[in-house]
């Protein structure tokens, strides 16, 4: 899960900066399909997640989460700009390491 959650999010260096871009930046720049396609990768998180225990209040964050990502995502060139930043996956990994240290206690 992490390994996807950073080739989606950070998996690359902007040249000349220390800004990181993942997968999802560049593959939601192609109109429509683009947007779909990552979120349905994003998706992937969150099933792994249910999977392995997560609690339904950080599964529900989650889609939040991700709804908010795959709406704005649709707007042009914003939406690009948005997913650079917002990084969906790795906030959804963050909510999955607190539940998961919260139900390990």
């Amino acid at each position: 899960m992490d390994l996807v959650a950073r080739l989606l999010d950070a998996a690359f260096v902007l040249p000349g900066t220390n800004r990181k871009f993942g997968i999802d930046a560049v593959i939601g720049l192609i109109p429509g399909v683009g947007d779909v396609m990552t979120t349905l990768l994003s998706t992937y998180i969150v099933l792994e997640a249910r999977n392995i225990g997560v609690s339904r209040m950080a599964i529900g964050r989650m889609l939040t989460n991700l709804a908010i990502h795959a709406c704005v995502g649709t707007i042009p060139i914003i939406g690009g700009i948005f997913d650079a930043f917002f990084r969906v996956n790795q906030r959804n990994m963050r909510i999955v390491r607190g539940d998961l240290g919260r139900t390990l206690r």
